[in-house]
């Protein structure tokens, strides 16, 4: 019934308006009484991966708290892990507004943010403040006005920043909003990146007598050559995972509808059969890398459907928005 009236408030007002509403009120009440309107007791239903135990397979992906403002909000909605950012070393105002879009009919959402964050430093002392003491992926990216030949030292700032305070780290090389970001997917350009980000692991695994795994987040707008090519990228250089998958390119699932034309990243429903698809080639190729599986979930059905194509995990963003807390349990109930 709360959320059902927050949204019939917040879907009336400007979507990054509402975005920053309610993570701001996340943040300042998350931890007082008033935290009971989204507080719920989600079933244990465990499962190890990465080395990493979860108490359950149904977490928060990186986007909606780029700034780990409202990590102790979220982790009493009974999410098994949360991933903040995407984080970039330095601040940056990301792209001009408006800059996110509802399309209600596909329960989608395009977004052209543009990792428009506080910078590393913020986030590390979010984290730190934070009561929350469950599995915490932290997403890195490069800055906008980086030249992608050395977008490499951008990624390992942030691994040196963030590395003491996460569960696990996403390389995030696929969102379609910071320009030429996605060539990093490919070539030379992933190797530089991936073995300047291994080295880093390696140094930092030894100084913190802890190992964190790297995953990498890469996007769903690749055929099964262009998927085979990174997924042996990734593998040869020694990345811990893959999440599977950004938000997409693609306009055929939402043509003719208000929107629909905007640039930007598409995400919710229109990206469910897209980003499965890729999870289903990435286990041909790969039996035993782990996978966290995102895009279109919107019930325990659709989670399921991303795990028998060959996800360890499943994370939850666009229809969050449209269903609340509530998708959280359905879904771990439902499995």
């Amino acid at each position: 019934m709360f959320f059902e009236l927050a949204k019939k408030f917040m879907f009336s007002k400007d979507p990054e308006w509402a975005h920053d509403f309610a993570l701001d009120n996340l943040s300042r009440f998350a931890n007082t009484p008033l935290s009971y309107a989204w507080k719920q007791t989600v079933p244990n239903k465990p499962v190890e991966v990465l080395g990493i135990k979860f108490p359950n397979p149904v977490g928060l992906a990186a986007g909606l708290d780029k700034n780990g403002r409202c990590i102790d909000g979220f982790g009493q909605m009974g999410f098994g892990f949360i991933e903040i950012g995407t984080i970039t070393p330095l601040a940056q105002p990301g792209n001009e507004k408006p800059r996110i879009f509802r399309i209600p009919e596909k329960n989608a959402i395009i977004n052209r943010m543009g990792f428009n964050n506080g910078g590393v430093d913020t986030l590390v002392e979010n984290v730190k403040r934070a009561k929350y003491n469950g599995v915490l992926g932290i997403n890195i990216g490069k800055n906008k006005d980086t030249p992608n030949e050395k977008g490499h030292e951008d990624y390992v700032i942030c691994m040196h920043k963030v590395y003491e305070y996460a569960d696990y780290i996403t390389v995030n090389i696929s969102s379609p909003n910071t320009p030429g970001l996605r060539d990093l997917q490919f070539g030379e350009s992933l190797t530089t990146l991936l073995s300047a980000v291994k080295e880093a692991q390696t140094e930092l695994s030894n100084t913190h007598k802890k190992y964190v795994p790297v995953l990498v987040k890469i996007a769903p707008d690749m055929d099964k050559v262009a998927i085979e090519q990174v997924v042996d990228c990734i593998t040869s250089q020694g990345m811990d995972g893959i999440i599977a998958t950004n938000t997409t390119l693609s306009r055929e699932a939402v043509k003719g509808l208000e929107h629909a034309d905007e640039m930007g990243g598409l995400s919710g429903d229109p990206v469910r059969e897209m980003s499965t698809e890729v999870i289903r080639t990435i286990r041909t190729i790969n039996k035993d890398i782990p996978i966290i599986g995102v895009g279109g979930i919107s019930s325990a059905a659709a989670a399921k459907e991303k795990l028998e194509a060959g996800a360890n995990l499943v994370q939850i963003y666009s229809n969050f928005i449209y269903q609340g807390p509530k998708l959280i349990k359905d879904i771990v109930e439902g499995l």
